[in-house]
Formats: C-alpha cells, structure tokens, sequence
C-alpha cells in the first residue's frame, strides 16, 4: 500500500472509481428496456432506475467493508503521480500569471537578503577588531613572549573536585620527594607546537599534511582572519604567521578568499547567502633545497640513433600541505571545470571557511580536543537518532542491525597545483 492519504480523499476516489467501473450505465439500462416503457401505470424506466440505485447502494457498502478491495483500490490510486509540477500544469492561465507575479516578489526577496548579508559581513569586520586584542594576547601565551598572571591562569574545570582530592593525597607524601619532582619538570618556553597540534587533532586538516610538513607547521606561530575593508569587494584573508625557519624566507603567508553575496540572474532562487567563488594563493620564498611541494625524480633516456642511455633529473609536484597555498583557479572565462576540479575547488573553500568559522576563533579548544569531542556528539546524536528511526520501521531485524560507521570528512588529499 502507497502513502497515507487523509480518509476523506480516499473514500471519495473510491466511490468515484466504484461507479466507474463495475457498474453499467444508465443508458445501456434505458436501452434493454426500451419495448416495456410503461407498467402498472409506472413509468419503466422510473423503476428501473429505483432498482439499480439501490443495487448500487448496497454493492457499494458491500466494497467498502472488503479490506482487500480498498487495499488494491487504494494501491491504484497511490500510483499516480501527483507533484508539485504537474499540479501547476493544470492550473488556469490567469492564476499561472499571479504564480509568476509572486516569483518577481521572491527576486526581490532574494536581493534585499543580500543586502543583509553585506550588512552582517560589516558587523563581522567591526567584531573582528574587538576580537583582535584577545587574539594578540593569545600569539602571546602561545609564543612565550608574555607569561600569564595567577589571575589570567586560573580555570575551574569540571573536574575541580577530583582534582582537589588528588593535590590533598599529593600532600601527604614526602615534601622532599615533591620539591625533587618539581624540581625535575622541564619548563618550556609557551606552549610548543601548538598550532601543529591543531592540525594533527583536525581530521580535515591532517589529511593534507605529509610527514615532511611537519617540521615546518612547528615553526607556525599564529593564524589570523582579515576582512575586506568597506566599499572593497566582500573576502576575507587567511595570515600564516611563522617564526624563522630553515625552509623560507616569508613571515607571513596568506591565502584570500572571494565571496558574492548577490543572487544569480540564471538562478535567482538558489541564493542562501554569501559564497566563496575563487580564491588566491602566495609565492612561497623556498630556501635551495627546502621545497617540498615538488619532488625530484630520476629518468633514463635512450638515444634513437646511437642507442646510448643517458640519465635527467626532473622535478615534478608532491603532495604537501603547502599547495594550499598555490591553489586550483575558478574558471572566469566561462569554460567549465572537471569534476575532479570541481571537487578539488569544493574541498579548498571547504577548508578556508572552516579556518575562518571554526579554528581561528576556537583554537584552545581544538588543541585541546574539546571542540572536537564537541563535534563528534552532536554527529552521533544524529546517526543515533536516524538509527533508532530505522530500528523502528524495521521491527524484527532490528537486532540484525550494524551500527553505521561514523562518516568520515570528504576532503581531498591536498590542494592540486595549477
């Protein structure tokens, strides 16, 4: 049996599809009565007619209370295609023109929430000033260059209590032993490798680091968001900070995202805000020898005249996170992209967004791991949900049942060089 259908609908199909086709009309009746036209004074087909509405009545209560006729009835009627499309098909022109005038009304609808979008895009560039002294203060702490008071330190964690039992059993031993241990606990400068950590905790973006990235992500210091200034086309800018190193020569690297916050002309409908549309690299300074987004391989040649072999060295790419830098260009002259392009243009902005959305503004919390615990259950909550809906309309098999997996992130290896 198909969808439900409220009961009123399907009961007055059914008396429509009943009379239809199981019984004849009143015609054919009329017409084998023809040569009895009058009886006892009583028009024939006046009685005729008393007849067969009370056969039809009877019939038809007859079908109602037969569950298996209703079912294939019911069945029958579910097959027809009722959509939304076809629905407006049938509509009369004149109320086909006030559809078309409300579809002008949602443009108009889709061009003021833009203007919106701009607006919060703004509101976001004057947060972001406010966020900045916090964030330079955290390059801070990070860095080593400013040591945080006994005020700024101070955290209660959820665990407060189970620690306080502990420091008190902590007391009890030895004092000796205790100032030997602390006396023996190294004291780095900050906090190491912090934003190293970040990556290795993000899922997202340690696909994209090969082991001989690592010991230059060490070297990072900081990343920042900057946003397009007023009256300038809507991005923002994505700042690498890095501490000298032995592999370039920048500071600083970025990466500059575009965004549109406008309606399409072609598809009006489709807008749901801003959307990043293409995106700018950086010229990496490699000192000789440090670049890892190439790799350099070994060829033999063979002459066709003589036959003698000779041996070339090529550089070719390799994957490193540091293509991220040097990534895939939209196309601007209307030529389309491969899927595979697309896919890997999809992924970049994928990635800029969520530096700028999640890691920036919640690093602790990824170096820690927990904002991603945070992610992980809420992503569970909603396999477990959808989970439990299954089990229900299953019934029986639901012991039989596997736990979906946890989905793993789409992101692609790294960032292809053009």
């Amino acid at each position: 049996m198909g969808g439900v259908r409220s009961p009123r609908t399907g009961l007055s199909s059914l008396r429509l599809v009943t009379r239809g086709t199981w019984f004849p009309s009143q015609g054919d009746k009329n017409t084998q009565m023809a040569d009895h036209s009058f009886s006892d004074g009583v028009p024939s087909d006046s009685v005729e007619a008393a007849k067969n509405a009370s056969n039809t009545e009877k019939l038809t209560d007859q079908v109602m209370q037969n569950p298996r006729v209703l079912a294939a009835l019911q069945e029958r009627l579910d097959s027809v295609p009722h959509t939304p499309s076809s629905y407006i098909e049938t509509l009369p022109k004149a109320v086909k023109r006030r559809i078309n005038a409300l579809k002008q009304l949602q443009v108009r609808c889709a061009h003021i929430e833009a203007k919106f979008y701009e607006e919060v895009h703004d509101l976001e560039r004057k947060y972001a000033a406010l966020y900045q002294p916090l964030f330079d203060k955290r390059r801070e702490f990070i860095t080593g260059d400013v040591e945080p008071t006994d005020a700024e330190s101070e955290w209660h964690s959820e665990n407060e209590e189970e620690e306080k039992l502990a420091g008190d059993m902590k007391n009890k031993v030895v004092i000796t032993e205790k100032e030997a241990a602390t006396a023996e606990e190294p004291n780095p400068k900050g906090i190491p490798e912090f934003w190293f950590t970040i990556f290795r905790n993000v899922d997202m973006l340690s696909e994209l680091v090969q082991e001989y990235d690592e010991p230059i992500l060490k070297h990072l210091q900081d990343i920042k968001v900057k946003f397009s200034d007023p009256g300038q086309p809507m991005s923002f800018v994505l700042e690498f900070h890095f501490e000298p190193n032995d592999y370039f020569t920048n500071s600083v690297l970025t990466k500059t995202y575009k965004m549109k916050s406008e309606p399409d002309k072609a598809d009006p409908f489709s807008f749901e805000g801003p959307e990043i549309v293409d995106c700018d690299g950086c010229t990496i300074d490699w000192k000789k020898g440090k670049n890892v987004t190439v790799k350099t391989i070994k060829k033999k040649q063979k002459h066709k005249g003589r036959g003698t072999v000779r041996t070339i060295t090529k550089q070719v790419p390799n994957e490193s996170f540091f293509n991220f830098f040097n990534p895939l260009k939209a196309s601007g002259d209307g030529e389309s992209l491969d899927e595979d392009s697309e896919f890997t243009l999809a992924s970049d902005f994928e990635i800029g967004h969520f530096f700028r959305e999640r890691i920036v503004p919640r690093a602790v919390l990824y170096f820690t791991g927990e904002a991603i615990e945070d992610d992980d259950n809420f992503e569970e909550g909603e396999e477990g949900e959808e989970e439990e809906l299954e089990g229900d309309e299953e019934g029986e098999d639901e012991d039989d049942a596997e736990i979906n997996p946890k989905k793993e992130p789409s992101q692609p290896a790294e960032c292809k060089q053009q």
